[in-house]
């Protein structure tokens, strides 16, 4: 009698703990799949924007070039990161492959101003007004890309980054319906790369949503075809 009620117990405890169990084996289930989830849409991303990349010298001509904003100094000089993107545009520019540079990047502020940094960075070094394209409104990688085929009618392009950044921003440009080849603008060793790439994997999944719902970007308005003359979009600062 007593080990038919002990055998009892262990049976009522071994269900008890069963049932317990489940809620945390659920939970990891949902954790699983979660990661598998992240890490299907970053290579999705990462490998459908990698296979767009070309060297400056196999880069086929295009309409033109999209240098993507960053940190800018309140003194006039760029960052080392957006230094090199632009050297990549100007030599682009140089070899002949695209007759107009658009520079996209953060402007919404008085006090920060990447754009108009970027233009003057590119008149210094010889490029012509009229073939320098700002994007005041380029306040992330997926505006950059929109506005540059909303805004500027711009068809085929070639997109400067660093490597890092530059697989998201060919996988955006060309499911937005852009032509896009991308040259890769590392230059320098810039440090805290370990830092850059948690972040992308973080910024594909947003630009996977971002592409999937068709997000408006932040500001939209009158086209101005970039076979223009690209002074009718700066304003001087």
């Amino acid at each position: 009698m007593f080990v038919y009620v002990g055998m009892l117990r262990g049976a009522v405890n071994l269900q008890t703990l069963r049932k317990r169990k489940r809620p945390l084996t659920r939970l990891l289930q949902l954790c699983t799949a979660g990661l598998v989830l992240v890490l299907l849409i970053n290579g999705l991303v990462y490998y459908g924007g990698r296979r767009h990349f070309v060297t400056l010298e196999e880069a086929e001509p295009a309409q033109a070039v999209i240098v993507l904003g960053a940190k800018v100094y309140a003194d006039g000089r760029v960052s080392p990161m957006l230094g090199d993107r632009l050297d990549t545009a100007l030599a682009l520019y140089r070899a002949g492959k695209v007759d107009k540079i658009l520079v996209s990047g953060d402007h919404g502020r008085v006090e920060y101003d990447e754009v108009n940094t970027m233009r003057r960075y590119l008149e210094e070094r010889g490029v012509p007004a009229e073939d320098i394209f700002m994007d005041h409104a380029g306040f992330d990688t997926y505006d950059s890309m929109y506005r540059a085929r909303a805004i500027f009618a711009c068809e085929d392009v070639i997109v400067v980054t660093q490597k890092f950044h530059l697989p998201r921003a060919l996988w955006i440009a060309n499911r937005l319906g852009l032509k896009a080849q991308g040259v890769v603008a590392d230059q320098h060793v810039y440090g805290s790369e370990g830092y850059y790439e948690l972040r992308e994997a973080a910024a594909r999944l947003k630009a996977f949503g971002e592409v999937l719902v068709r997000r408006k970007p932040t500001f939209l308005g009158p086209v101005i075809p970039i076979d223009g003359d690209g002074r009718q979009t700066h304003d001087l600062l």
